[in-house]
């Protein structure tokens, strides 16, 4: 699978609103926020990544299915369930 970004670029200084009370409770239970939301932009970036690819092939996947739904698929003789 490709790589979604450099892991090993350098960390950057930033400055974020977040919601007083979840700040509060977070730091309460030492959670790390800048893992945390590497986390959350990593699964977000993921998500946005498989969206945009399943658009772009959405003919390809399409028409594949399509010649599976009429024709079979090859392994259709070997199955045993």
């Amino acid at each position: 699978m490709p790589q979604l970004y450099d892991e090993n670029a350098s960390k950057k200084a930033t400055n974020l609103s977040i919601n007083s009370d979840l700040l509060s409770k977070a730091r309460k239970l030492n959670i790390n926020l800048s893992a945390t939301l590497e986390h959350a932009l990593e699964s977000e970036l993921r998500k946005s990544e498989r969206d945009n690819w399943l658009k772009t092939n959405k003919l390809a996947i399409d028409a594949l299915n399509e010649l599976a739904d009429k024709n079979g698929l090859f392994s259709d003789a070997y199955r045993e369930f």
